[in-house]
């Protein structure tokens, strides 16, 4: 596939995935004898992951890392569980956080549709902290 085309697939610019491939985010794609990317199966799926990971909000610079471990081989799996693990756990820490929050929300807006009906606000302070805890 073109840049143009893997692009239009991922929905991203292609400066995005030039730079992906510059800062090592990516390997190297495939280039034609010309020169020219000729992004193959193995290419996307590297593309996939990088967009997956970023989309999760793994910063570039882990990315890079993980990268970097996988070229230097099997030896570095352990390593390479590490830091996959320890963004599991960030990640989780976020999902949590927003879960708080969604609650929270829904709180609200329940408070908010009974006043419709009601014409009363009326907020219960002890169920605000538990939605807040996730309770």
């Amino acid at each position: 596939m073109t840049i143009k085309e893997v692009s239009e697939h991922f929905g991203i610019s292609q400066d995005t995935l030039r730079y992906y491939e510059r800062v090592k985010m990516i390997p190297k794609v495939t280039r034609t004898s010309g020169g020219i990317r000729d992004y193959q199966e193995e290419d996307l799926k590297w593309v996939e992951l990088a967009l997956c990971m970023r989309s999760a909000g793994l910063p570039i610079e882990v990315m890079i890392e993980y990268l970097d471990l996988y070229q230097k081989g099997d030896e570095t799996i352990p390593a390479r569980l590490e830091l996959l693990s320890n963004q599991m756990e960030v990640l989780q820490e976020q999902k949590k956080q927003l879960e708080a929050t969604m609650n929270r929300l829904a709180y609200k807006i329940s408070k908010y549709e009974e006043a419709m009906k009601t014409g009363k606000l009326v907020w219960d302070e002890d169920c605000v902290k538990k939605c807040i805890k996730g309770e």
